[in-house]
């Protein structure tokens, strides 16, 4: 529809890993959320960088984490130094990003106009 989401990175390392990218929108058009993880719990990836970007909708909420849940083990965020939130935009934080990342949410609302 009107509503994207891109997610760039540079990374170094690990091999054949499996990531997921869910892109989904509310039923009253509303809220716009974009979701990338990896399903397996923690990246072995170095990140060196990280932007994910949301078109069509501002950043109401986003999170970032270095390991994703899985089995009894918990999401753990990074710290808020790591990275920034900007109306459209979650990134690293140059200099305090320490190189983990396993699973990014954002939730947005939509621009659209009110009758």
């Amino acid at each position: 529809g009107d509503y994207s989401c891109t997610f760039t990175y540079s990374a170094q390392g690990g091999t054949n890993e499996q990531w997921q990218m869910n892109v989904g929108i509310s039923e009253d058009n509303g809220l716009f959320s974009c979701s990338i993880w990896r399903p397996q719990g923690k990246s072995y990836l170095f990140f060196t960088q990280f932007k994910a970007e949301v078109k069509g909708a501002k950043i109401e909420h986003a999170m970032a984490y270095s390991q994703a849940a899985v089995g009894a083990q918990n999401d753990i965020p990074l710290k808020q130094e790591e990275f920034e939130i900007t109306e459209t935009t979650v990134s690293h934080r140059e200099g305090k990003f320490r190189f983990e990342l396993s699973k990014l949410t954002i939730a947005a609302k939509t621009s659209r106009d009110e009758l």
